[in-house]
């Protein structure tokens, strides 16, 4: 991904159009987003240009929710091993042991039933995510659609959800644009590169700007020193 285009390989065009032009994002116009961002401060201008081709991918959202859930206190390769355990463990149901499993397959199983996964304490909090979802308390498409507040607060009603995880769901899985998930990293980038500023001041591509920010701030230790 450049600014001239995508190459995408191995994919009909078929395909493209039903599954990867909306996972990808490609009818949003990110040089249009980049150059609203731009205007807004300097470092950000910097940022954004750094890596244009960063997009918000259209990810299924109960498979976000989950995965998020799985996030906390944790790292990467664990992270990965849990979830390919998980769709392994649902192999039969899904029919493939690379397809996750819905909320109604997880919201049948007991916590016991989990411990293929080494999850520790997350089984629970998955179990709870999946009855909620599957048993209609937690409507995900509802909350797509409501005010910021109501749709964080709706979704931290899920065990273990709190405000940096419903964040992440709003963004990742729901495409809330403006939703603008703070880590460590992300706290310290706002603190040093933007102190005079506060997230309602990125606008509704906020969730744009963090990503930007994000990987300019990895990449770029030395600003911190």
């Amino acid at each position: 991904m450049d600014e001239k285009g995508l190459l995408l390989q191995g994919a009909a065009e078929e395909d493209f159009q039903a599954l990867w032009r909306s996972y990808f994002d490609l009818d949003l116009d990110y040089n249009k987003i980049r150059g609203a961002l731009a205007n807004k401060d300097p470092i950000l201008k910097e940022a954004a240009a750094f890596a244009p081709g960063i997009r918000i991918l259209n990810q299924e959202p109960f498979e976000t929710l989950c995965s998020f859930i799985i996030s906390q206190n944790n790292n990467i390769p664990r992270i990965k091993g849990i979830i390919e355990r998980l769709c392994l463990l649902f192999e039969r149901e899904t029919g493939s042991a690379d397809r996750f499993p819905t909320a109604e397959m997880l919201a049948c199983r007991r916590e016991e039933d989990l411990a293929p996964l080494r999850a520790g304490w997350r089984a629970a909090y998955l179990l709870d995510a999946a009855q909620k979802v599957a048993g209609g308390e937690i409507d995900l498409e509802r909350i797509k659609a409501l005010p910021m507040p109501e749709a964080r607060a709706e979704l931290m009603r899920i065990k273990g959800v709190g405000p940096k995880v419903a964040e992440c769901v709003l963004l990742y899985g729901l495409h809330r644009l403006e939703a603008f998930p703070m880590d460590v990293w992300m706290k310290r980038a706002m603190a040093t590169l933007f102190p005079e500023k506060s997230v309602l001041d990125f606008g509704p591509y906020a969730g744009i700007a963090q990503q930007y920010i994000f990987h300019y701030s990895r990449l770029h230790p030395e600003l911190f020193r």
